[in-house]
């Protein structure tokens, strides 16, 4: 008989977002007559803008006829929208990328799932606690996050980003080799200052570390003074890899598209030390081996957004989002709650009342007014004592969650 990955074993029987469906499939059930607001998953809600929308009709009409056809797309995604993503995401900002340094994906969460993939499995991780949970369990499948006891994986180094720090991690007292940021941060909904995101970069390049960057909501931000790429700190290109999402950016959660930078100066050593292997090359061999490359249609969607009315049209959503963050904030703090994020980032972390656990608030929340959060201790050890809350939402139910909640708190 075959012999199974043991290491899959090791994982909670469900992901936290499952989780939280489960208890709330729970909840309607028995109250059917109830209308769920949920405020809990990072899924968007406004629809495509009509640049996009547009672009997707006319790549439809391409494939409809055999003068532009296309079948097969190159696994690292095609030029139109590499040159597009190097134009106008990093040369504003200065900085310089080769196109073959760019690799279309069909979503960030595949890229930072997978990307582990390409070093060896006992290489030492760190991660901020909390943390997205796709990190930590795709690494624990390789086997690479030892044994799960008490909320904690053994091999991982875990950074704590609490209220108490700011929520700025500490960089770490030993050597790892791998390190996760995302920023800004989800969950947490909070950023890190150039020079902060300095100190990692240094941390990396004195240890021979790897920076997985997760930018996924860099397009949130609002504070002109906060970097939106780890390739603005001078020496990133040697030890960063990047990940960038439309998902939130555009609305293309069911689109799927997004990219992933591996400079080429960014390299790994053999086990000997006698070889420095280029990292861009090895993810570029696994993606033609693994990865059929992202459709023609979404690569076309995702390059409108890169046009004059594309871009004034994705704004729109974003300050729309923003909006529904700095309502909720407000109401939240007006009730007496302690809120953190939501300035930079879709994202609002959220103290419980009276230290309470997670969990308990959650369901608190859910059967008091029938709205849905995200428990913090979720995303690891540091988020208990905190919940979630996503600002993706359409703006009536934002306030009528806030309203609900009001009633509730009393």
């Amino acid at each position: 008989m075959a012999l199974v990955n043991e290491h899959f074993l090791k994982l909670s029987d469900n992901y936290l977002f499952a989780d939280v469906a489960k208890k709330v499939n729970a909840y309607r059930v028995s109250h059917p007559n109830a209308h769920v607001i949920s405020l809990g998953i990072g899924d968007v809600t406004q629809p495509l803008c009509p640049a996009v929308i547009e672009a997707m009709h006319r790549a439809v009409d391409d494939l409809a006829v055999k003068q532009s056809f296309h079948g097969y797309g190159p696994e690292h995604g095609y030029d139109f929208l590499r040159e597009a993503i190097l134009k106008n995401d990093f040369a504003p900002r200065g900085i310089h990328l080769d196109p073959s340094e760019i690799f279309i994906n069909d979503g960030a969460k595949s890229d930072t799932g997978n990307i582990q993939e390409i070093v060896r499995w006992d290489n030492s991780v760190a991660v901020t606690d909390p943390v997205y949970p796709v990190y930590i369990d795709s690494n624990a499948m390789i086997g690479r996050a030892g044994t799960f006891a008490n909320g904690r994986w053994s091999n991982v180094t875990y950074l704590p980003c609490t209220a108490e720090n700011d929520f700025v991690p500490a960089l770490p007292d030993h050597r790892v080799d791998m390190i996760y940021l995302c920023y800004p941060n989800n969950p947490t909904g909070t950023v890190l200052s150039k020079a902060e995101l300095k100190k990692w970069v240094n941390y990396a390049l004195a240890n021979d570390a790897i920076i997985f960057y997760d930018a996924a909501y860099e397009a949130y931000i609002q504070d002109k003074s906060i970097p939106h790429s780890i390739y603005e700190i001078r020496g990133a290109r040697k030890c960063a890899i990047e990940f960038h999402s439309y998902s939130k950016t555009a609305g293309f959660t069911g689109v799927r598209c997004g990219y992933t930078v591996i400079p080429r100066d960014l390299k790994a050593v053999t086990t000997d030390g006698r070889q420095q292997v280029e990292l861009n090359h090895l993810w570029e061999r696994r993606q033609c081996t693994k990865f059929n490359g992202a459709s023609y249609i979404s690569q076309r969607a995702a390059e409108a957004i890169y046009t004059p009315d594309g871009k004034a049209q994705t704004r729109a959503t974003i300050d729309y989002y923003m909006g529904n963050a700095r309502l909720m904030t407000d109401a939240l703090r007006a009730m007496g709650f302690s809120v953190y994020g939501g300035e930079n980032a879709p994202y609002l972390w959220v103290r419980t009342p009276e230290g309470q656990e997670s969990w308990r608030f959650f369901e608190l929340m859910l059967y008091g007014a029938s709205v849905v959060c995200t428990p913090g201790v979720g995303f690891g050890p540091s988020g208990e004592g905190y919940f979630r809350l996503t600002a993706f939402g359409d703006r009536d139910s934002c306030e009528e969650a806030m309203q609900r909640l009001r009633q509730w708190m009393g």
